[in-house]
């Protein structure tokens, strides 16, 4: 049998840049070698994309942007060209590809931007569409339209940043008769908790604006849960499954990007430590949200549960991480699914959705 030839995108121009890279070469290190011939294609954080013919050991560290033999390189838009253009040293050189796996978090990488291009090259790849991808990177977005679905979340207000420079006190106002303290704030386009803070009184909330502010120019607002941290990894398209359920016991004060991704010092447990009948609720609640957001491919559903009971949604991650101590693979480890079978499925599942090809 012919192999399929997977580009892998990784890198990318936001502040998740690192980790992208982490999980790029987790990823190409797990996909089933006598299946698939990867091609790699890496993106600086200035937006230079660049072939790349090293190891993955590179791509994690970062040395691939000093390799001399990368080659200036780029996903044609063409659709009778479907793959990669690389200037090459005798002119332009056409590298086919099968399939596309964007791995690649945050901003101009999970929010729909990449995905349209992918969508408009009519290549086949792994993720949610531009549409659902740009829905689920938009908290304010994804809010509203789940508050339409009657799905339970935290109670929630948001704002473009400029509002809050001539009209700070009526916002002010707004959060303490809707949301009291303590509260999140957060970026509505952003992932990993970057530009997230919490804030226990209003004297907090000018500085956790201005740092939200640096990352999107709108802010979303969220009441403070106490309660436990538990996600759900959801896989499929039409007929989406949910994965066991794990819980997060944060080692700072919430979940943030250095627990996510560099310290590690979280502790997770799989399974969650909650009654059968309230995880099957989480899962219930997440291929919910998975299939009304029209997500494909693959999402992480993050959850509160109050009281051991209640049943909050927090968001959905498209494009969750892969790294060695990432969730998403570890959940679907503890649901029988090996990581290489999980990347050998979520290919495969890319070649189901043919509405843009």
């Amino acid at each position: 049998m012919d192999k399929k030839r997977i580009a892998v995108i990784f890198g990318g121009s936001s502040s998740e840049h690192e980790v992208s890279c982490v999980s790029a070469a987790s990823v190409i290190n797990n996909l089933p070698k006598e299946k698939y011939e990867i091609v790699c294609l890496g993106i600086t954080k200035d937006g230079r994309w660049y072939l790349f013919s090293g190891s993955p050991e590179e791509i994690a560290d970062g040395r691939w942007e000093r390799d001399p033999l990368n080659q200036p390189a780029f996903i044609a838009p063409d659709r009778s060209i479907r793959g990669i253009v690389v200037d090459g040293k005798m002119g332009f050189d056409v590298i086919k590809v099968d399939c596309v796996f964007p791995v690649l978090h945050g901003k101009n990488g999970e929010d729909g931007t990449m995905q349209g291009l992918l969508q408009l090259s009519g290549i086949p790849f792994v993720g949610c569409r531009a549409l659902a991808s740009a829905v689920c990177m938009d908290k304010a977005v994804t809010h509203t339209l789940l508050t339409a679905a009657g799905i339970h979340q935290a109670n929630y207000l948001w704002f473009y940043a400029d509002k809050y420079k001539t009209g700070a006190e009526k916002i002010k106002r707004k959060i303490d008769a809707r949301l009291g303290y303590p509260i999140f704030v957060k970026p509505a386009n952003a992932g990993s908790s970057v530009g997230v803070s919490k804030v226990s009184s209003e004297a907090g909330l000018d500085e956790a604006v201005e740092k939200a502010a640096r990352e999107d120019d709108k802010i979303v607002v969220e009441e403070a849960i106490a309660g436990q941290e538990v996600e759900c990894a959801v896989l499929g398209n039409a007929e989406p499954e949910a994965s066991v359920v794990g819980e997060i016991a944060a080692s700072a004060e919430f979940y943030d990007y250095d627990d996510k991704y560099k310290s590690g010092t979280s502790q997770l447990y799989i399974p969650a430590h909650l009654d059968e009948a309230v995880m099957e609720e989480i899962r219930s609640t997440a291929r919910r949200a998975y299939y009304m957001l029209g997500c494909t491919g693959l999402s992480r559903v993050d959850f509160f549960v109050r009281g051991g009971k209640e049943v909050i949604l927090n968001e959905l991650n498209t494009l969750p991480g892969f790294t060695s101590i990432s969730m998403y693979p570890k959940l679907w480890e503890a649901s029988g699914v090996p990581y290489s079978e999980l990347l050998d499925r979520l290919v495969s599942l890319s070649f189901e959705i043919r509405t843009q090809y």
